[in-house]
């Protein structure tokens, strides 16, 4: 490949990284003037005071629940910025860091992501619930984990530059500049990495890697090859081929219905694990507490959707 291909190839994930960075910081600058407003008048001390009985179940402050709250109404990136506003009033550790980006891995971007299991069949009043309290049962076991073993209760430490609390506002608005310009950065290194798996034929080999796994789980073949693309590559991709899947009845209900739970709870392995690494979470919870406790809730899931009367299933779960 020549120098001008080359530099053809680097503009055009360039642009792209431009495209979807405009889109996110569309949503995330008005977060962030919203967050500092709120904390101007001390509306954030009252919000981490209702929330802190909830959130101190998972080890967590109690405004840390309004980073996750964030993360379920817009996305993983509205969530982020909230909690680099927010940290340095409490500091967390490596421990904390990943209970809460691992609640956000699993339960965030609520209303998009609700709105595609919806295209798909499923009953949105089943996977509302069951994936925020997935995310908070996955949350309260990492906590009582890494509490027991005393494990990684060193100060975390992020990529992200944290908010000082002190400081004028010509300070704290160089300080979100910089932090939006390394989310760009980051954006176009997730951006970069994932071309190269698929360049390195290395999402082709995960593929076939998880597609057994998913079948062991009681998912069908024709919707486990379309999961492994969500698991990896995100629920608007895998998400999109289930519903064209479930419209031309290429798979039956309830293997659409696996399918979409599944990657409800797991999607993006790489890309959004990746992310909260740069928020200084470890990849025990974010990556393999995450697949494994996905892995057993679908096997319990699996076993009790299939015994149940399909007038139940249809009724409850799937439309």
């Amino acid at each position: 490949m020549n120098y001008a291909n080359k530099l053809k190839k680097f503009n055009l994930t360039l642009k792209e990284t431009f495209d979807v960075s405009l889109v996110l910081f569309r949503m995330m600058v008005p977060v962030i003037v919203v967050v500092k407003v709120l904390q101007e008048f001390g509306v954030i001390k009252y919000i981490g005071v209702i929330l802190a009985p909830v959130m101190r179940l998972v080890g967590l402050p109690g405004d840390m629940g309004l980073v996750w709250a964030t993360a379920m109404i817009t996305n993983m990136y509205g969530g982020i910025v909230v909690f680099l506003s927010l940290a340095s009033q409490n500091p967390l550790t490596t421990a904390q860091v990943t209970v809460l980006t691992t609640m956000i891995l699993v339960a965030h971007s609520m209303p998009v992501e609700l709105g595609i299991a919806r295209k798909a069949g499923v009953r949105i009043r089943f996977m509302a619930p069951f994936r925020i309290i997935s995310a908070f049962v996955l949350g309260a076991f990492l906590n009582f984990i890494y509490s027991v073993g005393n494990w990684f209760q060193e100060p975390s430490s992020s990529i992200l530059r944290v908010t000082e609390k002190a400081g004028t506002i010509g300070e704290w608005a160089i300080d979100q500049i910089k932090n939006l310009v390394t989310i760009f950065i980051i954006i176009l290194g997730l951006i970069i990495i994932m071309k190269i798996l698929r360049r390195l034929k290395i999402t082709e080999f995960m593929n076939r890697l998880l597609k057994p796994v998913l079948v062991s789980m009681g998912i069908g073949a024709s919707a486990a090859t379309i999961t492994v693309f969500g698991l990896i590559l995100g629920i608007s991709y895998g998400g999109g081929l289930i519903i064209r899947c479930a419209r031309e009845g290429e798979a039956n209900p309830k293997d659409i219905f696996f399918a979409m739970v599944l990657m409800g709870l797991c999607h993006s392995i790489v890309e959004d694990t990746l992310l909260m690494a740069s928020l200084g979470a470890s990849l025990t919870g974010t990556l393999l507490a995450r697949i494994l406790f996905c892995w057993m809730v679908m096997f319990f899931l699996v076993k009790v959707i299939s015994k149940i009367p399909n007038k139940i299933f249809y009724r409850f779960f799937s439309r």
